[in-house]
């Protein structure tokens, strides 16, 4: 049996990311634990990466990892600067949910959209994509659309809305090499936002689906 600690902070990806999980992995037993924290994102969107938002994102993956996982999972990029910092602390492997789609993403070209729904999300998510084109020797120009409308309907569970106003900023966005869904609660919207914009579109989930079965060497 492999065992898995999930941590969220939306809780449409609570609802889903379990799910998805089981489903690329059908013939594994998995013992899977979900916290859920909506103090994480909410707290680093309106302040900023505080020690205390640091710490508590600290204390959520210890507990996680003194349950004996085989490897951790934090699906808020939001929170991906500040994994960064906690993996050396924890004796488990700990996956940011953007970590595999960022190295993608930067393979396509140098003419990037990052189209979001919290503000928060811009600056971890543009420079965990400059740092994975430093890896290939690859500069970058990041146009930035943050439709903060989404995010607000996102948090009173207006799946409808969240995805139109989505889908009608996709719309807008013209020559560039690749689009990257920043949110995790946006991966459903990969393949219509692709069609819609007609340039390649990268998420997150299925991307580190993969990730964490490669860890689990499955």
């Amino acid at each position: 049996m492999k065992t898995i600690g999930l941590l969220h902070t939306v809780p449409t990806v609570l609802a889903t990311f379990e799910g998805r999980l089981r489903s690329a992995m059908p013939d594994q037993e998995l013992l899977i634990h979900n916290t859920f924290d909506t103090f994480l994102a909410s707290d680093a969107n309106l302040h900023g990466f505080t020690l205390a938002n640091r710490n508590r994102l600290f204390y959520l993956l210890r507990a996680l990892d003194l349950q004996g996982a085989d490897v951790l999972v934090v699906t808020c990029s939001t929170l991906s600067p500040s994994v960064e910092q906690i993996r050396p602390f924890l004796s488990t492997p700990v996956v940011a949910i953007d970590d595999a789609m960022t190295a993608k993403a930067v393979g396509q070209g140098e003419k990037i959209t990052l189209l979001a729904t919290a503000y928060s999300t811009v600056e971890p998510s543009t420079a965990k994509l400059r740092l994975e084109a430093a890896k290939i020797g690859r500069s970058l120009e990041i146009e930035t659309i943050v439709c903060d409308a989404a995010y607000t309907a996102i948090k009173k569970l207006d799946q409808e809305t969240h995805d139109r106003v989505l889908k009608e900023a996709a719309a807008t966005i013209k020559g560039r090499d690749a689009i990257v869904l920043a949110q995790a609660s946006m991966g459903h919207l990969e393949g219509e936002i692709q069609e819609i914009a007609g340039i390649p579109t990268f998420s997150s989930p299925q991307s580190c689906i993969a990730l964490v079965k490669e860890i689990l060497g499955l």
